[in-house]
């Protein structure tokens, strides 16, 4: 869930004016706070730590951070990802990481998972073209409750990960349900299938 406030902003004033609390992105200069649920938050937590697992097996200069955003070029908008895979090499060549953990460059950024919520047109329209024209190399979307619309996960609808990667400067995408084992570029010998992942979001008493 999200609200939005009215007021239009540039992203230096939204840099300015964002609380250390609370998370709050700027889509087309509106300011946006999120409200993820608790099976949105099991789902993050789950993948982060999987996700950290294998590039520390890996042994790859990477960090997942509590909160960080993806300043998109020539917009006024900035997202934070549910889950953002940041690589260390790069940070010291980003202007804006240490006063505000910005990114401004896509090398810094392997890896971007969204998990979708109520506002899933966001994740599957205005950030999917966002995230491709950045040029972040592999673009998650986790739709576990089968959210997204027909064009984006078929018909009948059911829960789907869809893994856009770049070609070409742009996506491709493979979508992954029930007993599919992801395929990821970024993590080739990730060991997940679609089933674990909507599983970690789902309470343990149902």
């Amino acid at each position: 869930m999200f609200q939005a406030l009215p007021k239009t902003v540039t992203f230096a004033e939204f840099l300015n004016w964002k609380p250390d609390g609370g998370c709050y992105e700027l889509h087309d200069g509106v300011i946006v706070e999120m409200q993820p649920v608790g099976d949105h938050e099991e789902i993050n937590g789950f993948l982060a730590g999987e996700v950290t697992y294998e590039f520390k097996r890996l042994k790859l200069p990477y960090i997942i951070p509590k909160q960080a955003l993806v300043k998109i070029p020539d917009k006024e908008s900035g997202y934070s990802p549910d889950v953002i895979v940041i690589n260390q090499n790069h940070l010291s060549s980003e202007p804006m990481w240490k006063k505000s953990s910005t990114v401004t460059q896509a090398a810094s950024v392997p890896l971007v998972i969204e998990v979708v919520s109520t506002n899933w047109k966001d994740d599957y329209a205005h950030k999917l073209v966002d995230y491709e024209t950045f040029g972040v190399p592999e673009y998650w979307i986790v739709d576990y409750l089968a959210l997204g619309g027909r064009r984006y996960i078929g018909n009948p609808k059911q829960p789907t990960i869809s893994i856009y990667y770049l070609v070409e400067d742009e996506y491709q995408v493979n979508q992954f349900r029930g007993s599919d084992r992801l395929i990821s570029p970024t993590f080739p010998e990730l060991n997940l299938t679609a089933e674990q992942i909507f599983q970690a979001g789902r309470s343990s008493t149902e």
